[in-house]
């Protein structure tokens, strides 16, 4: 697919648009004032695949910590600000490698014009959110709800208002927690600037309605060539958002990291636990990085055949099952003993040591 062209940011080594890859970032849901459990979850998320991380800075002890565990996180760090830019101005002291802000609700263009001279003097990137929570008051009284005309109003808004402060080092969000809303933002404002888009739906919920709203919105945008950075907001441990994003990016053909599990729905032909087997699987699977098509399928109708992709995969029977490999059948294999020889082959495919 054809993406839209955009200039290039800098999220410390991490480079956002100008044709680099879509770039997974997540935000820690641990209290920020505590280094230790913060630096914990960022290492989790790192592992994970996630590439960026974004803090949430509610007061300056917060601010102060952000420092500590900058100096000790293994991928760039955005400081999260919202209501008070004296937050942000420290977070930039404490070597923040981006800023977060929503205009709408930071005080007003001279408070908004305070942080923009900061990140310039620095020279940190800015993220100019635009959100429907927090859409400015002349907006929302002339649109007369958070439409997605109003959100890429207010975007432009701001975004001619940096420009004439001669700043341009800033990627964009529009969120809404309405899928239609948010995707219609972005298609708006797409042919009227270059800056990278940052995507997310805000507020999508659990895992399965969160996953689902992610990943449309997500999904269509991208499948248009539109975003350079996306979030999947989950309630739920941030490491899922992760995998989740890597999902969308793989079913799109836009990034390939780790095993991409291909198991069948099951039927009445299904002669094997099938469930527990693919769930222990995915487990265990989670921290190999090298990218493989693993099949855990229940029937031989639809083990070699329709995994034909695969690089292996395993097929079952009557309490028995079939390895195979790229179609092929290479043996068969006890019940009990299939997982142990689908990992086997895992580790000899990848050179990685399977988890526990």
């Amino acid at each position: 697919m054809k993406r839209r062209a955009t200039r290039a940011i800098y999220l410390g080594p991490v480079r956002v648009g100008g044709a680099a890859p879509v770039m997974v970032q997540s935000m820690t849901n641990t209290d920020t004032r505590q280094v230790e459990a913060t630096l914990s979850q960022i290492q989790r998320l790192a592992a994970a695949g996630c590439e960026v991380v974004r803090l949430a800075v509610p007061d300056m002890k917060a601010a102060r910590a952000f420092g500590e565990i900058k100096a000790q996180s293994p991928v760039p760090l955005i400081a999260d600000i919202h209501f008070n830019p004296r937050l942000a101005l420290e977070s930039l002291e404490q070597g923040a490698d981006a800023i977060r802000i929503n205009p709408g609700n930071l005080g007003g263009v001279q408070k908004t014009r305070q942080v923009v001279k900061a990140c310039q003097a620095k020279g940190v990137p800015l993220r100019l959110g635009v959100n429907a929570g927090s859409l400015e008051a002349d907006l929302l009284a002339q649109y007369g709800a958070p439409t997605a005309e109003a959100l890429a109003a207010s975007a432009l808004r701001w975004v001619r208002q940096f420009e004439d402060w001669g700043f341009y080092d800033f990627k964009i969000s529009l969120k809404s927690s309405d899928v239609l809303v948010t995707v219609e933002a972005y298609r708006q404002l797409a042919p009227q600037v270059d800056y990278p888009f940052h995507l997310g739906v805000t507020e999508a919920g659990g895992l399965i309605a969160g996953t689902v709203k992610s990943a449309l919105g997500i999904g269509l945008l991208l499948a248009e060539g539109i975003g350079d950075t996306l979030r999947v907001s989950l309630t739920r441990d941030p490491v899922e958002e992760v995998r989740v994003a890597y999902e969308i990016l793989r079913a799109l053909h836009l990034r390939e990291r780790g095993v991409e599990l291909i198991s069948c729905p099951t039927c009445g032909r299904c002669g094997i636990n099938l469930f527990s087997l693919a769930e222990e699987a995915e487990r265990r699977l989670l921290n190999i990085t090298a990218p493989l098509k693993v099949a855990i399928m229940g029937c031989v109708v639809n083990g070699p055949g329709e995994a034909r992709e695969a690089d292996v995969g395993i097929a079952g029977g009557k309490k028995v099952g079939i390895l195979f490999k790229k179609g092929q059948i290479v043996r068969k294999v006890p019940e009990k003993e299939l997982l142990a020889a689908l990992l086997q082959e895992v580790e000899a495919l990848t050179g990685e040591k399977v988890g526990e």
